[in-house]
This record gives structure tokens, sequence and C-alpha cells, in this order.
């Protein structure tokens, strides 16, 4: 059998984050994925925006992770040529009752340290886009949009340069653990059947991540949560965008509202709405785009863009938020080392919904970290 210092399960962006990371630090890191190319599951279908930090609670692991991570991820984004582009985001107010909502929010973001959120009256937010429709607004300068497989593909060549190497289409079926290694079971696409001992195993499957930890024995049953799936659906503008930087209302339950973003060509995207998706397991997810949920969309948008043009919009792309509860709570990533449930050698990493794209970098750092006291 086999023996690997660190196996990482998961090539999202949070996933070959921690192989770069580790592998730079002198391990020997496989990576197992079973989607046949990186970021298939949660990590390419979200808004690929870098966020500031500004919603998270204060002292939480979202907060934290994702103000240090957003200035890795621009430094990470000059050094290597990843696209990019600081454009800045305005959270807006469309009428006086949402005025408390945006000085919460302001709040929160100083408490979070970040420290550069600009307050505008409905006159100032016009004048930086002339067909916003809005009362006051927070303009966030250091909000920006990333390409999220150029940031993966770089962090896999990172990972490969330090000797790391990946597995597609490789699942893991069974897992044991025991006073010293973990034995994983992996099987192929092809039917193909192997056993790998592993001194360190870094569960970082995303959406998968508490189905794949009850495949360990040995793990205690309370240590995995329960998962909950909340599908976001997108809708594309078919004509120009008329915006330059990224629109967001206030947020609502369970997500951050149906927001304008862009893509790095300047195309304009609407969403993710909010749908909770009552199936057992992630394998269940279907990705589709319901074309009738555009009404709800038209309906949102035009409280801050009144113009918005019928039959504008056009069914795009959904992802699906790795939820830890099923309510209005704002759950923090669960990050779960040996000391948490007992394992030796195992990390969990639970509910990185966003900004783990955002966080990614920092992620890793911390589950270094992590990883040095096992």
């Amino acid at each position: 059998m086999d023996r690997i210092e660190c196996i990482v399960i998961g090539a999202g962006v949070v996933g070959l984050a921690i192989a770069r990371a580790l592998a730079m630090a002198g391990r020997d890191v496989i990576i197992i994925e079973a989607e046949n190319d990186i970021g298939s599951g949660t990590s390419s279908r979200n808004s690929e925006v870098i966020h500031a930090g500004i919603y998270y609670p204060p002292g939480s692991m979202k907060a934290r992770l994702c103000v240090d991570g957003r200035q890795r991820l621009y430094d990470y984004c000059e050094q290597h040529t990843i696209g990019h582009n600081r454009c800045g985001k305005l959270i807006v107010a469309t009428n006086s009752a949402q005025h408390e909502g945006l000085d919460r929010i302001a709040a929160r973001a100083q408490a979070n340290g970040v420290g550069d959120l600009r307050r505008l009256s409905g006159t100032e937010a016009r004048l930086m886009e002339p067909q916003l429709h809005c009362t006051k607004a927070l303009l966030s300068p250091s909000t920006g949009i990333i390409d999220s497989h150029g940031l993966m593909t770089q962090l896999l060549a990172d990972a490969e340069a330090a000797g790391a190497s990946i597995a597609f289409q490789s699942e893991v079926v069974a897992a044991h653990v025991g006073t010293g290694d973990i034995v994983l079971d992996v099987e192929t696409r092809g039917g193909d059947h192997m056993s790998l001992l592993a001194g360190m195993v870094i569960n970082a499957a995303g959406l998968a991540a508490p189905r794949i930890a009850r495949h360990f024995k040995g793990l205690p049953e309370q240590c995995v949560p329960s998962a909950f799936y909340s599908k976001g659906n997108y809708f594309s503008l078919a004509a120009k965008a008329p915006f330059s930087t990224l629109i967001y209302p206030l947020p609502e339950d369970g997500g951050l509202g149906v927001h304008l973003t862009l893509d790095m060509a300047g195309q304009a995207r609407f969403g993710p709405d909010v749908e909770w998706l009552d199936i057992a397991d992630d394998r269940q997810i279907d990705f589709k785009v319901d074309a009738h949920r555009a009404d709800g969309f038209y309906e949102s948008i035009r409280h801050y863009w009144p113009a918005l043009p019928d039959g504008a919009l056009q069914p795009s792309y959904a992802g699906v938020r790795p939820k830890l509860n099923d309510n209005k709570e704002d759950r923090d990533f669960f990050i779960q080392g040996p000391a948490a449930h007992g394992v030796p050698g195992l990390i969990n990493l639970f509910g990185i919904e966003s900004p783990g794209l955002t966080a990614s970098l920092a992620i890793a750092s911390h589950v270094c970290d992590l990883a040095s006291e096992v």
C-alpha cells in the first residue's frame, strides 16, 4: 500500500490553495478529485467577486479570513498576472426605510477592519452610475472581480511545481482511522480500486464534505454536521451593461440579495437568488436554471435599476451554497482539526461558502497551521 504524507480531497479553489501551501512547505501532497477537472463545483459557480469583508459577524472566521485573504489574493493576482479588476461595489438603499440597514453594514465593516467604505448620497451614487436608483449608498473600493479559473489554474501549477500531484475522476468511498495513519479506499471512474495510506487527510470536498466525512470509520458521528443546500440562480443580461461598478441591494435571508456583478469581459450577470433544495445529498443537485424564476429577478433588480428592459434577462448558470443550517442564522466556516474530533491527521472543512474564494489563501494558511500541530 502506497503511503502519502498529505492527501487533499477536493480540487476546488480552497483545496488547491491548501495543496499549494502544504507542498510549498515541503510536504508530499496528492490531490484527489472526483470530477475530471479542477473547480467543477462551487468554485466555478459563483459571482467571482473578491469581497472586502463587510458583512460577516465581527470576530468570526469568515470576517478574519476574508479581510486577510482579500489582500493576499490581490497580491497573488498581481504577482502571477491573474485577471482581476478592483472595480468597487455600491451597496444601495432604495428607500429611506433601508438607511438604518446601511448604517448597520457600515458599523460591521468597521468592526471587521474594513476602513475604506464611503457613504454616498443618492445624488453622489448616481454621478457614478447614472442609471442607478438609490436614496443612499456605501461605496466599497476594495471589492473586485477575478478570473476564478485563472486563479485555480495558477494554484495547481504552483502546487505541482512544488511536487504535488493530482488524481482526477477518483472518489473516496471509504476511510479507516486508527492510532496512526488513515487508510483511504479510492475508486476511479473507470472502476479501478486502490487503497492509500496517508499521514494526513484534508477534507476540502465542498458540497460533498459532510458526505465524505461520514466515510471515516472512527470519526464520531456527532462531529459531522448535517448538510443543507441553498441554490443560487444567475441570469445574464442580453445587452451591454450600463454599469461599471458592482451593485448590491441590502442582504436578504440566506444570501446577499440579487446583485449585479460583472465578469472580466464586462458582461453583466444578476444573482444569486435563494432557493432551498430538499435533497438527501450533494449528488442529487440539479444545476439547471428555471427560466420562470426571471419574474422575481425583474422585480428585485428594478428596485435599483428601474430601466431594466422587458426580455433582457436570460438563464445563465446556478451554484449551490454548502450550508450548515436551513434558517436565517449566518453560520461561520467550520474548520475542524484533531483537537475537535479526536482523529489524528484529519482536518475537515465544512460550510465553506462565500467568502471562500476570497479567503482561499488565508484558509490555506490556517489549515497549514493546524497541520503543523498534527
